[in-house]
């Protein structure tokens, strides 16, 4: 076994795809992933899974459907329990966001949009 520092800003630079989560790591039975977010994505929820959002660039957003929506800077971390709905989305900037999730989370839940990206479809960088 090979163990080795992982780079992140490294590993941001060998994609542009906005919304497409990249696999960087395995930890127990979860993918660590990290994504560039832009604009909106679509309102879903995980009913099994909790979804752990760590910011390492930008400003995301996070509407709720109680009305609240959270600001998550660089450098904090959002905690959304399993089955609560949620969007997130930029004010148009470029925001770079580390996920940890088990490794069967579905991209967007349940529900099937032109922004869903499968399990399979996740690339590992």
């Amino acid at each position: 076994m090979t163990i080795e520092s992982i780079n992140i800003a490294e590993k941001y630079s060998l994609f542009t795809e906005t919304w497409s989560p990249r696999i960087v790591g395995d930890l127990n039975e979860n993918y660590i992933k990290i994504a560039r977010l832009k604009d909106d994505f679509v309102w879903h929820s995980h009913e099994h899974e909790d979804e752990l959002f760590v910011v390492y660039k930008g400003t995301l957003f996070m509407d709720f459907r109680d009305g609240r929506t959270l600001q998550v800077q660089p450098g904090e971390i959002l905690i959304v329990p399993k089955g609560v709905e949620h969007r997130p989305h930029t004010n148009g900037e470029e925001v770079w966001a580390m996920l940890v999730e088990p490794k069967s989370t579905l991209h967007t839940g349940g529900e099937e949009t032109k922004q869903t990206v499968s399990i399979e479809a996740q690339q590992r960088i």
